[in-house]
């Protein structure tokens, strides 16, 4: 696999992109087509229910987003510094995504009140309440605001497990795009997508017991080998 992979389904998104027409549509479409130029093999365990508007998921990788964005249009919360990725940077604020510095309280508040406004409007949203990719041996802390807003709107949320043997497909630490999209193109890498059952507010007595369901749902098991 070639750049050209990669390229093309990006270079054929911006155009949507720029018009604002079907934003989140148009970074499905992108999602759907750079999975396979990755050579990620995606195994889907379980039933992503695309009734439920709240996806939670763990987070290993920035291409995470892409795996999941490849099966619905949604929007995400996603790490400031994504508006500088090559490319697709500069459009990605009309898909969709708010963006939050998480240093900045500030910016945090701002991109919560986002969340939520969206999520008010029931549309598909995606969160990693990790905030940040771990090596999958663990769940970094949580984030609460996106989940303590889903529950305060009584909305249910679906709980999807990423996970991969394969030890180059965590993106952490100092690691830089380019590198990280070459060791890709090298090998094939298989992802597993586990979709629990959804959780819902009202069988919760707390948004505190809510957010510590999502953590035993989304941490990892032992057969996560790595």
């Amino acid at each position: 696999m070639s750049w050209a992979g990669v390229l093309w389904p990006t270079f054929a998104l911006l155009p949507r992109l720029a018009a604002g027409t079907e934003p989140q549509s148009g970074m499905h479409r992108w999602a759907r087509r750079l999975l396979p130029a990755l050579r990620v093999d995606l195994e889907i365990l379980g039933h992503p229910r695309p009734d439920i508007h709240l996806w939670v998921a763990n987070h290993l990788s920035w291409v995470d987003a892409v795996v999941l964005m490849s099966l619905r249009p949604m929007g995400t919360i996603a790490k400031g510094e994504v508006t500088g990725y090559p490319l697709i940077g500069r459009w990605a604020r009309k898909s969709g995504i708010h963006f939050v510095d998480r240093e900045d309280a500030t910016s945090r508040a701002a991109a919560l009140a986002s969340f939520t406004a969206s999520l008010q409007d029931r549309r598909n949203m995606l969160l990693f309440p990790e905030g940040t990719t771990t090596r999958g041996d663990r769940l970094a802390a949580f984030y609460e605001g996106g989940l303590r807003a889903a529950y305060e709107l009584g909305l249910p949320a679906q709980p999807l497990r990423i996970s991969s043997p394969a030890s180059h497909y965590p993106w952490t630490g100092d690691e830089t795009l380019l590198p990280h999209l070459q060791t890709l193109f090298a090998t094939r890498t298989p992802v597993t997508l586990t979709a629990e059952e959804p959780l819902y507010p009202a069988d919760f007595s707390s948004p505190e017991a809510w957010i510590a369901a999502f953590r035993t749902t989304l941490s990892p098991r032992s057969s996560d080998v790595r």
